[in-house]
């Protein structure tokens, strides 16, 4: 397994593996990685012959008062989780590298698809995402590129660039990975306490029963919103941001459900913001 900090270097050497005629598949992550992680690198080697994951804490996606400083890190864990799964390469740059004293170009997507959900409650940090991929995409070189769809609303948005941008790459989604309780894996899950983390079981909880009423004939996108919030709100730690249903395409508002729906939710438990979402087809 090959470990580069440089971008000249792993871009040369993505240029050289693209020359050879092989398949490259990347997994851009923030590192600290958990099983939803690797379920990324495991269905990126199924499709590529080159699995190419970067480990870097964007700053440019992080707000003021949010937990870029004490995002956890920890590099040896990674890269040994990441040998093991028979990764080709990591990359893992520092911001310097990647941020130049004068760097002032952004990529940005813009419309409802950024502008709700997480778009609302975090400025600016859909910025910071376009704009990342958009340079890891042209130092990887990827073919795939592998997303989870713990992150919904960012893979939408991915999406867009790509097919607005013409980028010769296609963006793969990975269905969330979950505890056995239920709670989709994120790298912020440590900063739970006990309590909270036993709390938070409420938002698959809140997705499980939402989905139910659907299946079940509920076509009222305001009363499956009211139902989630209801579920949501009974837990006493539980501090909604967001509890919401969307078209699952490009996030327009819906007032019936008859097509495929996202319903996502942002709950805050103490400090610890933790996101998760359900794909419903009608």
């Amino acid at each position: 397994m090959r470990i580069f900090k440089e971008i000249q270097s792993i871009q040369n050497w993505c240029k050289e593996q693209k020359v050879q005629g092989r398949k490259i598949g990347l997994v851009p992550t923030m590192g600290y990685l958990h099983e939803g992680h690797l379920e990324l690198v495991r269905e990126a080697r199924k499709h590529c012959d080159i699995v190419v994951v970067s480990i870097f804490v964007n700053p440019t996606q992080f707000g003021v008062g949010e937990d870029f400083e004490v995002y956890p890190r920890d590099f040896q864990r990674d890269s040994s989780l990441l040998e093991r799964e028979q990764v080709d390469a990591i990359f893992a740059p520092t911001a310097g590298e990647m941020y130049l004293p004068d760097f002032s170009s952004w990529v940005e997507v813009t419309g409802e698809i950024t502008a709700k959900l997480c778009g609302a409650s975090r400025p600016g940090h859909f910025r910071g995402v376009t704009t990342v991929c958009t340079k890891l995409f042209n130092i990887c070189l990827p073919d795939l590129a592998f997303f989870g769809q713990k992150d919904a609303q960012q893979a939408m948005v991915l999406e867009k660039m790509v097919r607005d941008l013409n980028f010769p790459l296609q963006i793969i989604r990975v269905p969330i990975v979950r505890e056995a309780d239920g709670l989709a894996m994120s790298s912020r899950n440590v900063y739970l306490d006990a309590e909270d983390r036993k709390q938070a079981l409420v938002l698959n909880q809140a997705l499980e029963q939402a989905e139910k009423a659907i299946r079940d004939g509920e076509r009222d996108a305001g009363r499956i919103k009211q139902l989630l919030q209801e579920i949501i709100g009974s837990s006493p730690r539980a501090e909604i941001d967001y509890a919401e249903i969307y078209d699952a395409y490009d996030l327009a508002d819906i007032q019936q459900i008859d097509r495929k729906v996202l319903m996502a939710l942002a709950v805050k438990f103490g400090k610890t913001r933790l996101i998760d979402n359900r794909l419903v087809e009608v």
